[in-house]
């Protein structure tokens, strides 16, 4: 049994959703729903990493561990790292970065990353992706794909359509995806060695990590290898804005 831990990080301020952690979804606020999941994945330890005390108290009310962090972090790793160097969690402990605002993530899922990380040996990070069946999908620069290897380690990640099937599209149609191309969509979840996350505050931005937005480039960049899951299924979405909210109160059964 893998054993590891999970973080979640929340912020209070949202462009599109401010107080989005705090939100209530069946009697519950959305990031305790989220460390509910996370306790059914098996984590050994479950910490809400905030620098809101609005956050920090809703939490506590349900129960759930609070670490208080600083308000001026760049990312959510950022956020992960220090709650690292609070708890003193050993090198080789495996950390989980489920994020607070996906109350319906896959208590499997974040097993799954957990356990791909501590069966990459070479791997400081772990994450996973799902195969696109859509072209649609697949143009999107919102949809982030990666490119894998074939021993589970990512070769890039990129908004970007790739891999880009050069013969297939040559015609300039593109209605369908050729048959067998590897096309993975990246799903924003995170294990990581705490050894790494001591290390990864003093890395440098990368220019690619600034070109794609994408902050896991910056890992890649510096040689840090990352170990990539395949997933049958995508998770359900993320809330990212009040519409998300009304659409999964509709859908949800009371819990």
């Amino acid at each position: 049994m893998t054993s590891f831990v999970v973080v979640i990080p929340a912020r209070y301020a949202s462009i599109r959703f401010p107080g989005k952690p705090l939100v209530e979804i069946n009697g519950k606020p959305m990031v305790v729903h989220v460390a509910d999941r996370a306790r059914e994945s098996g984590a050994t330890e479950i910490v809400i990493a905030t620098d809101d005390p609005r956050i920090a108290g809703a939490a506590s009310a349900h129960g759930c561990t609070v670490a208080m962090t600083r308000d001026d972090h760049a990312t959510g790793t950022d956020r992960i790292a220090e709650v690292v160097a609070q708890r003193g969690w050993d090198d080789d402990t495996i950390v989980v970065n489920a994020q607070g605002d996906e109350p319906l993530l896959p208590p499997t899922l974040i097993r799954t990353v957990a356990q791909a990380l501590e069966q990459h040996d070479g791997a400081s990070i772990a994450t996973a992706c799902h195969p696109i069946q859509d072209v649609a999908e697949f143009l999107d620069p919102n949809a982030v794909k990666v490119v894998v290897d074939e021993s589970g380690y990512a070769l890039y990640f990129s908004r970007a359509p790739v891999p880009w099937p050069r013969d297939a599209f040559a015609t300039g149609e593109k209605n369908a995806l050729p048959e067998g191309l590897p096309a993975l969509r990246h799903i924003g979840i995170y294990a990581y060695r705490s050894e790494f996350l001591r290390r990864y505050t003093t890395l440098a931005p990368a220019l690619i990590e600034k070109f794609e937005s994408l902050e896991q480039l910056r890992a890649m960049s510096h040689g840090y290898r990352i170990a990539v899951t395949v997933s049958d299924q995508a998770p359900p979405p993320g809330i990212d804005t009040p519409d998300d909210l009304d659409r999964l109160r509709d859908s949800m059964a009371p819990l």
